[in-house]
């Protein structure tokens, strides 16, 4: 029983001596003085800031790419103690002492020194000779790009790597079929080709068409197995299932891995917030979770709320109104309704806040307790900081004039009452009883008089609507578009003491009267407690313009459908002398309303489907 006590352990290896010396050499040309030059080399510009990002654990989205090769790099950064401390703004910047160059750059370095040895098993596995086989390895070696790239935070030297080894593992496995299938080796080189295929997409998209490579060749192998009369059916199923595990599921559960260990390190919030849901910028440390941290979770009649758009593009905005009224004329010559602004804003500000209204009441507060509003009840949003009502009617929006214009209700004693009702419709709803809440719920609101859906067009308006985004009223269509669904990011529930209330006042309701107190006093609402976040704007907030740069690529502004024109009386109508001295001024119309009741919008309908439904 202990007979093997009296013999040595003897272990026996094969050294491939050619492997080891090109392992040596390709150690030396990538590592040596790596270091050097110790400055910001081209894209270590871009890559060095996700390494920050994953040092401070603040959140970032690199459009460019899956998140695995940022994370690679950053685990050099951890190894060499980096605390990501550093001005990532210019190609040529010498690094600071606390970074440490030599470990940020040492995985690409190793992934390019391992790629030519690679190179050499991958020419030998293909059956070709030893000198076919160093020939190969080579010319990887000594290819100035490609120890380049393997010097620097770059990306490709470790993509280059995990190509290389999915098809050296696939090869590995197609040469172990023939002497001991399902063995421990087969399955090692089995399931290590799908995970190398994974990482390989993990790291740039373009690894996609290695995988595709090894998938086609797996399926001709699979095609030849089904064929093989010496093998029954049983084991022709055991090879096809055990492929399509190995190849097809592993790499699909790996590349998800990478980006559930992403979000896992990334908790803190960032730059790139606005460009995700507002529900997963709540749930990041800082930023928006400090806003909404203990604010009411159902709305109810009386809340205030700031509503942004689930679509995000052109950039994430939030539904804004401010005093300015659309122009009386457009520069096309298409009239408007001269209404108050309605408007998507890029940016927070005290104009962006709402309150939720029942239309069967003049209370703009929360009752105690409050009544919820659900799925399918008819709502009006009172804008908190000019008291006026949203609306829209059937006037051609001034960017889309397919749409409807949204505005805020100003009432000019003409034929063009208030359309002001809303239907709410919650997209993500599990039940028609479901209760609007914050941040959960993805609302769109259904005009009740039009149908038509509140929807973002995208389009910046002009100087006179100071490049803020268009939103418009959508005929309502069964498909879901992000442009039309809403959703309440910052909310509170609106107490400012008893008695207050929307009555009409002198000028209308809506309309930016004052509102009455029950002793008699007159206020407007105003919006109680901190906003924080909150840009509190001064009255010309509005003149700020996008810092973003959106091209506006808008082709056939006129309104094949529905056209509205201004309708003027002839010069001695307009008897009131402000009004002729705003025409002879070239000025157009006043802003102050009823200065000439003699002009009036009209619409002009061809034969075409009118945007009014019968």
């Amino acid at each position: 029983m202990l007979g093997f006590l009296q013999r040595p352990v003897v272990v026996t290896a094969d050294i491939n001596l050619n492997v080891v010396a090109l392992t040596a050499v390709g150690l030396l040309s990538r590592l040596w003085q790596l270091a050097y030059p110790r400055a910001v080399v081209f894209d270590e510009v871009y890559y060095g800031q996700y390494i920050s990002f994953y040092m401070k654990r603040i959140f970032f989205f690199d459009g460019s790419g899956p998140p695995f090769g940022h994370m690679l790099l950053a685990l050099g950064g951890y190894l060499g103690g980096f605390d990501g401390n550093f001005l990532w703004n210019r190609i040529g910047a010498e690094y600071s002492t606390n970074v440490p160059v030599w470990s940020l750059r040492l995985l690409p370095a190793l992934a390019g020194a391992l790629s030519v040895p690679m190179a050499y098993q991958i020419v030998w596995e293909l059956g070709f000779s030893h000198c076919a086989a160093v020939g190969a390895a080579l010319l990887i070696l000594i290819e100035n790009a490609l120890i380049t790239q393997s010097r620097l935070m770059l990306l490709e030297s470790a993509l280059i790597f995990f190509n290389l080894l999915a098809v050296l593992s696939y090869l590995k496995f197609s040469n172990s079929q023939k002497h001991g299938p399902f063995s421990p080796s087969w399955w090692f080189w089995l399931v290590l080709t799908g995970v190398a295929c994974a990482c390989a997409v993990g790291i740039k998209y373009v690894g996609v068409f290695t995988y595709l490579l090894v998938l086609g060749v797996a399926a001709v192998h699979a095609w030849h197995l089904i064929g093989d009369q010496t093998l029954s059916n049983v084991r022709v199923l055991c090879h096809l299932l055990a492929r399509a595990v190995a190849l097809l599921v592993i790499p699909v559960l790996v590349y998800l891995l990478f980006f559930y260990v992403h979000l896992l390190l990334l908790c803190r919030s960032g730059p790139h917030d606005q460009i995700m849901s507002s529900a997963f910028q709540a749930s990041l440390e800082g930023g928006l979770a400090r806003i909404t941290q203990g604010q009411p979770l159902e709305v109810a009649y009386g809340s205030q709320v700031t509503l942004k758009n689930a679509f995000g593009q052109p950039v994430p905005c939030w539904l804004h109104s401010h005093q300015s009224t659309y122009p009386v004329i457009y520069e096309n010559g298409r009239g408007s309704s001269h209404q108050q602004q309605v408007t998507c804003y890029p940016f927070k500000d005290v104009n962006n806040w709402w309150i939720v209204k029942d239309p069967g009441r003049h209370q703009l507060v929360v009752n105690n307790p409050p009544r919820p509003v659900r799925h399918g009840d008819i709502v009006q949003l009172v804008h908190g900081m000019t008291t006026r009502l949203l609306n829209t009617h059937d006037v051609a929006a001034p960017l889309s004039p397919h749409s409807q214009e949204v505005s805020c209700y100003i009432d000019y004693n003409v034929s063009m009452p208030a359309q002001n009702l809303w239907r709410l419709d919650i997209v993500n709803r599990e039940s028609d009883t479901d209760v609007w809440k914050t941040i959960l719920s993805e609302v769109r609101f259904v005009h009740v008089n039009t149908s038509a859906i509140l929807k973002l067009s995208g389009a910046p308006l002009p100087d006179w609507g100071f490049r803020q985004l268009e939103v418009v009223g959508e005929q309502l269509s069964r498909g879901y578009h992000g442009s039309t669904v809403w959703s309440v990011e910052e909310h509170r529930y609106g107490r400012m003491g008893s008695g207050v209330s929307a009555r009409p006042g002198a000028e209308g309701e809506g309309t930016g009267a004052p509102l009455p107190y029950a002793d008699g006093r007159q206020q407007k609402p105003q919006l109680h407690g901190q906003i924080l976040g909150a840009a509190v704007a001064v009255a010309d907030s509005e003149k700020r313009r996008f810092r973003t740069q959106i091209q506006l690529h808008a082709a056939g502004l006129g309104h094949a459908r529905h056209q509205h024109r201004l309708l003027a009386a002839p010069q001695d109508q307009c008897t009131d002398p402000p009004a002729r001295k705003h025409r002879d001024l070239g000025l157009g119309q006043p802003r102050h309303p009823g200065v000439c009741p003699a002009l009036h919008l009209v619409p002009v309908q061809t034969p075409k489907k009118s945007l009014r439904p019968p």
